[in-house]
């Protein structure tokens, strides 16, 4: 099976679960358009966490919905953590480069709070737009 964009989510304000939409526009060097967690020269203009990752937390009975862990790209079919830093991947006419992986919680955000436990800390990964271009749920994610 190939790796595949399983669902695009932005939101206004950081800390915040996310809102899907079907397409997005990513900007080279800031991020999505519209989204709170995008800007210029800034490491983690996008998130991404595989839709294993969320299936976990369902697994401990949680209703859950793509975007609650406040992730811009919910993936399927690709180990994002095994991806090295640099990597880059091209997701539509997109192309995006690994900058980190997981990232310390420093306050309980309201997808703890909602949650009770947060899985972008530990398995979530993070990435700069290295070219910009529209993204669109389906879109095949190859790594170059």
């Amino acid at each position: 099976m190939s790796a595949k964009v399983v669902s695009i989510n932005i939101s206004e304000t950081k800390g915040t679960t996310k809102e899907p939409v079907r397409e997005a526009l990513f900007i080279e060097n800031y991020g999505i358009k519209e989204d709170a967690h995008a800007g210029s020269h800034w490491h983690r203009q996008i998130s991404l966490l595989g839709v294993e990752s969320i299936q976990k937390m369902k697994e401990k009975g949680l209703n859950l919905d793509y975007g609650d862990f406040a992730e811009n790209i919910t993936t399927e079919g690709i180990d994002l953590l095994s991806l090295p830093l640099g990597t880059k991947l091209k997701i539509g006419e997109v192309i995006l480069e690994i900058t980190q992986h997981g990232k310390k919680c420093h306050s309980k955000c309201e997808i703890f709070k909602i949650v009770g436990d947060c899985i972008m800390p530990k398995e979530g990964v993070f990435a700069r737009v290295i070219k910009g271009g529209n993204i669109k749920v389906g879109d095949e994610i190859i790594k170059l």
